[in-house]
């Protein structure tokens, strides 16, 4: 489905009614400006999938009109679906320094660094694509280098903020650019789409600043090793960690490959600031006193293969968490990651590690990156948008987000609470959502993109849950008589050896099938196998309460 001539048009692919995946299209005529290309991860419910991107079957409908995608800035959220994105679709990609080089490093591990063209730009960059011309401005966040978008279209501009907070004092001197963020609200904006992530948290985000004496004063009462967990993406937290090892006579080792990729980036690229002979390998840890050593590792949300939690469990080759090291936490737990954190830190405690955990407020070892809402009004403030719709946040978020923009002057019924794939079609300075296009999740799986739905989910669950049941059974070609078995392979359901009756039973009852069935002149396979999956299924449901995956296999001879 496309857009009408000369009407602009707002959807959002992912990012909505979700934290992650972010993606947001925005056209005007025949061209399609994109804006984050970003992932998320999958929770327990979906077995087996390592990674879910945006649904982009209506950007494949409408390639030839794709003039460029815009990545705001480094983080997962908004650069994870790059590669399996270009593979399908090859737009030429413009991002700042930073997030080049981190998307540089995605594309090699696919083999697309020689096929795509990579553009640079900055909060002075213009570009111009048919009759849309794009301007930035510079905003603060976890990662350095984080932009947001201005698009000027002959229906009004549109402003898209990307992920951002108010930091007076930052760490990297890249200070949020107000002067020209109030310049364009007074110039006109039409729509503002602006991130919903903290929409729930009142008054102001801390500055990341006040992180740097805290990470200091543990890493001079630390008796041993320091171990530091955080976000590999925030290089601001980085400096901050290089610091403290600076100040502590420390020497720093890197566990962990992104951590090792992002830093090694963010050195190149002037981003870090690291002294020479401070960086050592982990397996080198060792070979210092406790107390002249620090690790910066990934894995403060719980992923089961990050360092973190390989060290929580003695699982890590290169060297060891031992008693009276102290473990720093430098993050708070997403939404369904708690249990995950949870366990690592029982670990920690079990190896006799003093642990620093919790909530950023009351450790000091965290704040975020997104804006709260006294800094979610001041960007309304300055923009003064006749439309808003709030994006990058689950549905509670936008709702408050709303509500927000509404105290500070956003007129009743001009803010659009989308879903992913709702369009927000804009005529003559009037905004309608009266359709969609689609949208949707598409699951990664190992090599496979695409390959895993909802069929595959499902049979997955039912494994996972009450496991399968294997019958083999050879029939005669001639005589359509049973000549071996039935034989039953249990995985997952039961121990056969402690349940000889039950699988007696099933024997007996896939014979009688059989039988019957032959009796009746019926020979078809697939018939054949259906009712032996029906009988066996009642059967062992009545038996056991459980709806073990059943697969009859049949072998003529």
């Amino acid at each position: 489905m496309s857009v009408k001539e000369n009407a602009l048009s707002i959807l959002a692919l992912g990012g909505v009614n979700e934290i992650g995946k972010n993606m947001y299209v925005i056209q005007y005529s025949n061209d399609i400006v994109i804006i984050d290309c970003g992932a998320k991860f999958p929770d327990e419910s979906l077995l087996g999938v390592d990674l879910i991107i945006p649904d982009i079957s209506f950007l494949q409908e409408n390639k030839e009109k794709i003039r460029a995608l815009i990545v705001t800035h480094g983080h997962e959220d908004h650069i994870g679906g790059i590669p399996y994105f270009l593979k399908k679709l090859n737009v030429p990609i413009y991002a700042t320094r930073l997030t080049l080089g981190l998307i540089e490093l995605k594309l090699k591990e696919h083999n697309l660094l020689g096929e795509t063209e990579l553009i640079q730009i900055d909060s002075d960059s213009r570009l111009e694509f048919g009759e849309m011309a794009l301007d930035f401005f510079k905003t603060n966040h976890s990662i350095p280098d984080c932009l947001g978008v201005t698009m000027h279209t002959p229906e009004g501009t549109v402003v898209h903020t990307g992920d951002f907070k108010f930091d007076l004092t930052p760490m990297n001197d890249q200070y949020p650019d107000i002067h020209k963020m109030a310049k364009i609200g007074s110039e006109g904006v039409l729509v503002l789409l602006s991130e919903s992530t903290n929409a729930e948290r009142p008054g102001s985000s801390p500055s990341e600043h006040l992180v740097g004496s805290h990470i200091e004063d543990a890493f001079m009462q630390a008796k041993q090793k320091v171990i530091l967990s955080t976000f590999a993406s925030n290089v601001n937290r980085v400096q901050q960690v290089v610091n403290a090892a600076l100040k502590t006579n420390r020497k720093l080792a890197l566990v962990g490959r992104s951590m090792v990729n992002v830093v090694t980036v963010a050195i190149e690229r002037g981003y870090l600031e690291v002294p020479d002979g401070m960086l050592i390998q982990p397996h080198e840890v060792d070979n210092y006193a406790p107390e002249k050593v620090a690790v910066l590792c990934t894995g403060s949300q719980g992923e089961p293969f990050a360092a973190l939690s390989r060290l929580s469990s003695s699982n890590y080759r290169d060297m060891s968490i031992l008693a009276d090291d102290t473990v720093i936490l430098a993050s708070t737990p997403i939404p369904g990651n708690e249990r995950d954190v949870s366990r690592i830190i029982d670990n920690l405690f079990q190896l006799g590690a003093k642990v620093i955990y919790g909530s950023g407020t009351v450790t000091g070892m965290h704040v975020s990156g997104h804006a709260y809402q006294e800094e979610l009004k001041l960007m309304l403030t300055l923009m003064k948008p006749k439309y808003f719709i709030p994006i990058h946040g689950e549905y509670r978020m936008l709702h408050q987000h709303r509500s927000l923009a509404e105290s500070v002057g956003v007129e009743k019924g001009n803010t659009f609470i989308i879903s992913n794939g709702d369009v927000v079609d804009i005529e003559n300075s009037v905004a309608r959502q009266t359709r969609k296009v689609a949208a949707g999740n598409t699951f990664v799986d190992g090599i496979a993109v695409g390959d895993v739905g909802e069929i595959v989910l499902r049979d997955r669950k039912q494994l996972s849950e009450d496991g399968m049941l294997v019958i083999v059974i050879t029939l005669s070609k001639t005589e359509r008589k049973i000549v071996s078995g039935p034989d039953t392979i249990s995985r997952g359901f039961v121990y056969v050896q402690n349940s000889e009756d039950l699988i007696k039973h099933v024997n007996h009852l896939v014979t009688k099938t059989v039988n019957d069935l032959q009796s009746e002149k019926i020979y078809r396979w697939n018939i054949i196998k259906q009712t032996i999956k029906k009988e066996l299924g009642h059967y062992l449901f009545t038996q056991t309460k459980k709806k073990p995956m059943i697969l009859p296999i049949i072998i003529e001879i």
